[in-house]
């Protein structure tokens, strides 16, 4: 239980993909021009990463070590044909918004990363996991960024959600306030490398903040234990 916890906590934080290791950036910031955009891709990129850790874990005592980065390209690529048809067939106008950035995710790092890193060490059920908490940490980044930029770009959130989730999801849009103009510096490419900045600087700031809290801790629950020792 301990290694899915210490997965989790790497996945979504520690060593987030997008925030940590800043893997994936060129999807990352092409593609959240809205939250369900980057849902949809963040989607997709979970999907290939969970099949391409499961298959590699599979498949790593019988691949010889000299064609190993090979044969990962080519696993990742068959799962990510299979999520593009997938999309071409059932949600197509968002796998046109999405456009060459779904065929992109063969060359996405990040996958290829935890496949080697990972994956081609594990068992099974650890490299699925791992792939799953990896993927959710890229996604959660991708709609939060998104939602931003397009909360500030047209003061909407979740619009375009019929693309993803159907018809009915169309009402999900919320128009938070009506701008005269849409701010263009959140929708273009440019407003992307800002939005990200600043997550980044918040996660840093949030980084240490928590080591500041918990190390006053620390160094109380070692002077306690001294003082017991010493009593006993």
């Amino acid at each position: 239980m301990s290694e899915f916890k210490e997965l989790t906590w790497q996945g979504l934080w520690n060593n987030n993909p997008a925030l940590v290791q800043l893997l994936g950036l060129c999807p990352l910031l092409a593609v959240t021009t809205t939250a369900i955009n980057g849902l949809g891709l963040g989607i997709a990129t979970l999907l290939v990463l969970v099949g391409s850790n499961v298959t590699v874990s599979l498949v790593r005592n019988f691949v010889p070590n000299e064609i190993r980065i090979p044969i990962f390209v080519m696993v990742i690529a068959a799962f990510v044909t299979i999520v593009q048809l997938v999309m071409n067939a059932y949600t197509y106008e968002l796998y046109l918004a999405l456009g060459i950035f779904i065929p992109l995710i063969v060359t996405n790092c990040a996958i290829i990363g935890r496949a080697e890193a990972y994956a081609s060490k594990n068992p099974v059920k650890e490299s699925a996991y791992d792939g799953f908490i990896m993927g959710v940490g890229f996604a959660l980044v991708l709609v939060f960024l998104g939602g931003m930029r397009e909360i500030i770009g047209s003061g909407s959130l979740f619009s375009g959600a019929d693309l993803l989730l159907g018809a009915w999801a169309a009402n999900m849009k919320i128009q938070l306030f009506t701008p005269e103009q849409p701010f263009l510096l959140a929708i273009l490419p440019p407003g992307a490398f800002i939005g990200m900045g600043l997550i980044i600087a918040l996660k840093n700031i949030m980084d240490t903040r928590m080591a500041r809290w918990f190390a006053p801790q620390k160094e109380k629950v070692v002077a306690r234990a001294r003082v017991t020792t010493e009593a006993s």
